[in-house]
This record gives structure tokens, sequence and C-alpha cells, in this order.
């Protein structure tokens, strides 16, 4: 699976002649492709094209005295085939927001109903506009309404926008916008059970904690979050999302829970000495299969843990098992 956009530092005297010779005159002839002057003013500083590519991919080129860099979804020429990669907050930050301008304009011209939804589209740049990715990613947000299901995609795209805003995942969008993958191929599955993640960091930011995700532990494997707060309480969050049972072989929709869990429980988490709350993300399930789960709260194998679900209006109901160290109250419904 390709990798989320990333710029590429080729370090060096570049001229026009030379970006001509060894960048666009080799994308031109195995693709075919025009090279053009960026929608929007380039960084300060900076000379920059923009290559437009028949088969529909894009690329960015800009450079200064020092060197230049490249950002594209497309085929990279082979002078800069040994140039090391930067993620968006590793480059100055004007060719970082000038990048960001011309993709999300592409970006909302290619998907219009993106438009009124700035920052997920900000958020999800990298692979909105990935290689392998732009399309199935979109394709997920659009027909399938983010995993939410009985949803409009219109309120789950306002649901996702509200949290977002709020600016709490701007540090860690690579890794959080990552997650949900740039394959060709539509991962339902994998997709929904990404954002799983981001309804946990919700839930814990609306019960009054700083999600910090990806928290490598001594066994060697990394745990979902950490729930930091003002205190200096830092409890560790894993996050597991069951499939409805009409999408599993498991027959009722305890039973999705309790497997699901399981498999979490038997491996990642079996191998950590406790200290870990195990949220399990329902939010796939419909209002049916959901109120089975509420009223038979079955176990999952895991204590302390924390079973809900929310909607794309914001609201989140569910139970706890064990003693949870997390003041969960406030966050649900």
């Amino acid at each position: 699976m390709a990798r989320p956009l990333r710029f590429r530092h080729a370090p060096g005297r570049w001229t026009d002649g030379r970006v001509r010779a060894e960048v666009f005159e080799p994308l031109d002839g195995n693709l075919g492709a025009t090279s053009s002057r960026p929608w929007f003013k380039p960084p300060e500083g900076y000379e920059a094209r923009r290559f437009d590519v028949d088969n529909g991919d894009t690329a960015l080129f800009c450079w200064d005295d020092d060197g230049a860099y490249w950002l594209g979804n497309t085929e990279t020429p082979s002078s800069l085939w040994r140039t090391e990669k930067y993620g968006f907050t590793e480059v100055p930050d004007g060719v970082a927001d000038w990048a960001e301008r011309e993709l999300r304009a592409e970006l909302h011209e290619q998907s219009p109903w993106l438009e009124p939804y700035p920052h997920l589209s900000w958020f999800f740049l990298p692979v909105f506009l990935s290689k392998d990715g732009r399309w199935t990613t979109r394709e997920f947000f659009d027909e399938h309404a983010a995993g939410f299901p009985d949803a409009d995609r219109d309120d789950a795209l306002a649901f996702y926008e509200r949290f977002l805003s709020a600016g709490i995942l701007d540090e860690y969008r690579e890794t959080m916008a990552g997650k949900l993958g740039t394959s060709e191929r539509l991962d339902l599955t994998r997709m929904a059970a990404t954002m799983g993640e981001f309804h946990t960091a919700k839930l814990l930011v609306d019960a009054g904690y700083e999600p910090r995700p990806e928290i490598e532990v001594t066994t060697g494997h990394s745990i979902d979050f950490q729930a930091r707060t003002d205190e200096g309480e830092q409890p560790l969050v894993e996050v597991t999302r069951p499939l409805p049972p009409n999408r599993r072989s498991a027959g009722t929709p305890a039973a999705a829970v309790r497997d699901t869990a399981k498999t979490k429980t038997d491996g990642q988490l079996s191998a950590h000495a406790g200290g870990v709350v195990l949220f399990v993300d329902c939010s796939s399930f419909p209002d049916d299969d959901w109120l089975a789960v509420e009223q038979a709260q079955p176990e999952v194998g895991h204590r302390p843990a924390v079973v809900y679900r929310t909607r794309p209006d914001g609201r989140t109901t569910g139970y706890t098992k064990g003693a949870v160290p997390l003041e969960l109250e406030s966050a649900f419904d």
C-alpha cells in the first residue's frame, strides 16, 4: 500500500532548464504531461511549476538557491529517486502552505461536495490526493458516510468537520490521516476501523482529556492513545471496532462485540501487563443491533473496557466494564 503524500527535497542548484530537462521531460515522455505556472503565488523566494499529467495525476515543484521540493501523486522522475522524503510539517511553512492551497483547490474542483468542510479537506489531504488512494478515500466519505450506517453523507462530514476543526489532532494529522490508507481497493472494514479511533479521540476530548496517538510501549507494540490531563493522569487506550452481525459470522450483536474484543485481547493486549483501557467502538451497528448490545451489556474479555456507539449528530451512548480510570460521564448522553 502506497504512502500518503510526502515531499521530496533535492538539494543543489536548479534552473528553468534543469527543471525542464530532469523533471518535466521525463514525466512528459513516460506519461504525457503539461507544465504550467502554479494556480497560486509560489512561496516567497521560490520559483514554481505545476505539472498536470495526462492520466489525471498532479505534481508540484518549487526551488530556490538552496534546493527544490517535489510533491506529487504520480511517477517520480529518476533525477529525484535518491532524495529524502519529508512530511508537511518538516518543510518550510511557505512551501507547505503553497502546496496545500494548490492541492485543496484541485480537490474541491474534482470533489465539490468536500468544499463546505475545509478542515476535514485539509486534515485528510495527504490521502485525498495520494497516488493510489485518492478515489477510494473520497468514495468512503461520499458513498459510505465514513462508515456510519443509515446516515446521510453530509451529516457524517459535518460531524467530523466539527470535531477536527477544534484542532485537537492537528499536530498528529499525518499519522492519523495516514491510518485511513492509500489503497486503490476500497476496504470498508479497515477504513471504518480507522474512524473508530477518531470517535474514541472525540470521546476523550469531550471528557476533558488530550488524546496523544501511537504510544510505544515496552512490549514493542504501539497503543492507540494516551489520555493526558493537566493533573498528569495518562491512562493508555486501545481501540477496536466490531463489524455488525450482518457483515460477519457472529450470529448476534453481543457475539460480534465479544468476538472482536477477544481478537484484540488475545493478541496485542495479552502482551501488555495491564494498564490499558479497551474502547470498543460500535458505531458501525444499526439502531436495532446497538439496542441489543446496550440491553445485554456483554463482557468483552478485558477490563477495564468502554463499549460505546457514536452517531453523526454527536450523541454517544455506551457502558463500561471494570474500574475505568477515566471520567467519561460528561462525554456520554
